[in-house]
């Protein structure tokens, strides 16, 4: 029987060019020793794994070559072929986890004085430099400050934040990354055809995923894989050998959610709970899936995730089939659940409950909007209302009638995806015959025209059928200014009938009724009486409104009372416009006027004179009451 050799020490790079993943280190390093510009102390940090002690020992040999190929060794030389037969004087390492105390920093300070026999320096390597004690730490200052000159002290450390600073100014710091997913699974093929073994995309994914950035993790996963599996991988071995859920559970999972399926979603959930996973686990898992679905999404984002191959497409095309907001909202609630189930007393029962939200996002996202899904007019409470109100009901004279507050809270708002309710014939307006100038006008729809939209002949009421004149259509609907972008597209959406020989016209967003100052001027009454029914707060600052051209004025005394009028602008001017019978659009503009604060009262006579001007009765009811002035 041979002797085995794991995979992390029979495969550890002997080169600058074999280094995986940090050709930012490689590069720095073999710039130095081609120039000669080498420090006396370097310091090499990073998490485990990932190369500091292999780049540190290449460094040692490759200044100690005899004959160097550039900057690397040449491997033939005395120097080199005892660095690699493991018995080279000039090379030092040092554990200072195990050798951290003062009495092991004197010993290396009297390695220091020796001359190297063969090569021209002696290099220190001290491995876990972290754990020094700090008596130790100042012991070796001096040394490392100026030392022979040669001697080349290379410190390796993953906790950089636990060295000295006084340490770390006299030395040249250079950070290792962590390995990339796509590096190591290069390194791994690599590996695998060395030894014979045959491996799918998928199962060298999962080992350079659980490896998280370590190389040496990655090679030691590997060689358990292959003990397990033998000379062919097989991705659910593998991830059975590694103990992880493997992707095939996320992508079914999601499958399942964004078809709305909690009751199968459930029972999957149940059968990872029963190969030993932990619910926390399984969350992590499926909250860095949906990350990754998101990432794939967009062609620029596609390289924030972590894979290759076949894997790859699998994400792109899974994500294609999800929206944004369903992969928004199912990262959103894991988050917010990946926080709560350590405090949790039932996780399993928290896991389930945000599985069964995530299929309600995908229900949602599957259910259609039906015609049913009519809403009503908002109250004045509401701080949006949809622009595109149902128009007051014409006249004869084609002016819209005012209708009152109380038929105006009843009315139904209009639902683009909503169908028109059937009218009576008795009630409906008189349509004109097709071919008028009327009939063009009754047909144009509402707002900016479609040119494409088909052209289609009114039918012919009962009016135009006796010969009678056929009444004007309805007042277009009020258009109110500072209307929401959704409720501008919900009103663009809706169905409107093209005549035939359609008229070119003003933009609905640009009309004006004439006669809108008139109209506001007669229902000033009637709005300060909804404005007293619904808002008491306005009542102040709307007793002083003006009106000029189809804008409202009102002028407040604070800011706070401004922010709360315009919060409820849209609804009140909707109101307003059915209330007076405007046909166009209007405004209301609110301004912030310090000086009626000052002019209020301050002194309570002036307070109690100004209360009796506003309301006589309150001087009697003082008298009937003999009240005095407090």
């Amino acid at each position: 029987m041979s002797d085995f050799i794991v995979s992390a020490r029979k495969y550890r790079p002997a080169t600058f060019r074999s280094v995986v993943g940090q050709k930012h280190i490689t590069s720095t390093l073999q710039n130095a020793i081609e120039r000669g510009q080498l420090a006396h102390a370097y310091l090499f940090c990073g998490p485990r794994g990932v190369g500091k002690t292999t780049c540190a020992r290449i460094f040692a040999k490759a200044i100690n070559c005899l004959s160097p190929h550039g900057a690397e060794a040449c491997n033939e030389c005395e120097s080199c072929r005892s660095f690699n037969e493991g018995r080279s004087l000039n090379i030092h390492e040092l554990d200072a986890a195990s050798n951290n105390s003062v009495e092991d920093i004197r010993t290396l300070i009297e390695q220091v004085r020796i001359i190297p026999q063969v090569g021209r320096y002696s290099v220190f390597i001290i491995d876990e430099v972290h754990m020094l004690s700090a008596a130790a730490f100042n012991a070796f200052l001096k040394t490392l400050e100026e030392p022979p000159a040669h001697a080349i002290f290379i410190l390796a450390t993953t906790e950089k934040h636990k060295i000295l600073p006084t340490i770390l100014s006299r030395c040249q710091i250079y950070d290792f990354n962590r390995i990339r997913v796509e590096d190591a699974v290069d390194y791994l093929k690599y590996i695998a055809s060395e030894e014979g073994i045959t491996a799918d995309e998928e199962s060298l994914n999962l080992i350079a995923q659980k490896a998280d950035g370590g190389m040496r993790d990655a090679l030691s996963m590997f060689d358990k894989a292959v003990s397990f599996c033998g000379t062919t991988l097989d991705y659910r071995h593998v991830a059975q050998t590694l103990n992880v859920l493997d992707y095939d559970t996320y992508f079914r999972m999601t499958d399942l959610l964004l078809a709305g399926n909690y009751v199968e979603a459930l029972v999957a959930f149940d059968e990872v709970l029963s190969k030993g996973f932990s619910g926390q686990t399984f969350m992590a898992g499926l909250n860095r899936h949906m990350r990754d679905l998101l990432m794939a999404k967009r062609p620029e984002t596609l390289r924030l995730i972590e894979m290759t191959g076949t894997l790859l497409e699998r994400y792109r095309t899974q994500a294609g089939a999800c929206s944004v907001e369903f992969l928004f909202g199912a990262i959103a609630l894991l988050t917010e659940l990946d926080g709560k189930i350590r405090q949790s007393s039932n996780q399993r029962l928290l896991v389930e409950l945000g599985l069964m939200k995530i299929a309600g996002l995908g229900q949602k996202k599957n259910s259609p909007l039906t015609s049913s899904d009519v809403g009503t007019l908002p109250d004045l409470d509401a701080p949006r209302v949809s622009a595109a109100a149902a128009p007051a009901p014409a006249t004869g004279t084609g002016v819209a009638a005012a209708p009152s507050a109380a038929a105006a809270s009843a009315m139904p708002a209009a639902n683009p995806a909503a169908p028109a309710p059937a009218v009576p014939a008795s009630a409906a307006p008189a349509t004109p015959k097709p071919g008028t100038p009327e009939a063009q006008t009754a047909g144009a729809p509402d707002g900016p025209r479609a040119g494409n939209a088909p052209k289609t002949a009114a039918p012919e009421s009962p009016a135009a059928a006796t010969g009678t004149t056929p009444q004007r259509p309805a007042a277009r609907r009020p258009l109110i200014s500072g209307t929401s972008l959704s409720e501008l597209l919900a009103s663009a959406a809706a169905p409107a009938a093209v005549a035939e020989e359609p008229e070119k016209r003003e933009p609905a967003s640009m009309e004006v009724d004439p006669e809108c100052t008139a109209k506001l001027e007669r229902c000033r009454e009637q709005i300060l009486a909804l404005i007293r029914s619904r808002r008491p707060r306005f009542v102040a600052a709307f007793e002083q409104m003006t009106f000029h051209d189809q804008t409202i004025q009102v002028r407040v005394p604070t800011q706070e009372l401004h922010d709360e009028i315009l919060r409820s602008r849209t609804a009140m001017l909707l109101r307003i416009a059915q209330m007076a019978g405007i046909t166009g659009r209007i405004e209301l503009e609110v301004t912030v006027d310090e000086q009626i604060r000052a002019k209020r009262p301050i002194r309570l006579e002036d307070r109690l004179k100004y209360l009796t001007e506003k309301n006589p009765q309150l001087a009697e009811l003082r008298r009937a009451l003999d009240l005095e002035v407090e």
